[in-house]
This record gives structure tokens, sequence and C-alpha cells, in this order.
């Protein structure tokens, strides 16, 4: 993974607001750390580019992978929380 946008000092002083849940994973893949996820999703909303152009290379999983957990913040209300 590349070095994240999100410094240890910002991601500390907002990751309580997110509260991941442990998720089983019997099958598939495991869910996408959500400081990577929110790096990218940063990154697209920067830049403007399309979600689904984000590269996966750079660690932040893919675009649309990253689209649904905004979304689902959204509906949650922890992406209001961040942006307070």
């Amino acid at each position: 993974m590349s070095s994240l946008p999100l410094d240890d000092a910002i991601w500390s002083r907002v990751s309580w607001i997110l509260n991941p849940e442990p998720r089983a994973t019997l099958f598939g893949r495991k869910p996408l750390d959500d400081r990577a996820v929110l790096a990218g999703i940063l990154l697209v909303l920067e830049t403007g580019m399309p979600w689904e152009r984000l590269p996966v290379a750079l660690g932040f999983g893919a675009g649309m992978t990253c689209l649904r957990r905004l979304r689902r913040w959204q509906r949650e209300g922890k992406w209001a929380a961040l942006r307070d």
C-alpha cells in the first residue's frame, strides 16, 4: 500500500467516528481498512476523477468500493460527523 495521505494525528481524530465493526468473513475477500478507503474517497473528491478511474494499485481499493463505503457512511450519518 502506498503511503496514506491521512497521517496518524488526523486518523486518531476521525477513526472513532467510523467505529469499525469487526465483520466475520467466512468466504470472499476481507473488507478493506477504513483508513485506506477514506484516503481513496478524499483523493477522488479532491481531484474530481471519476470513481471508476481510481487506480487499485494505490492501495485504496477500487473506486466503486470507496463509493459504496461513502454512501454507507452517509446513510449512517458518519460522513456528516467526519465533516464537522
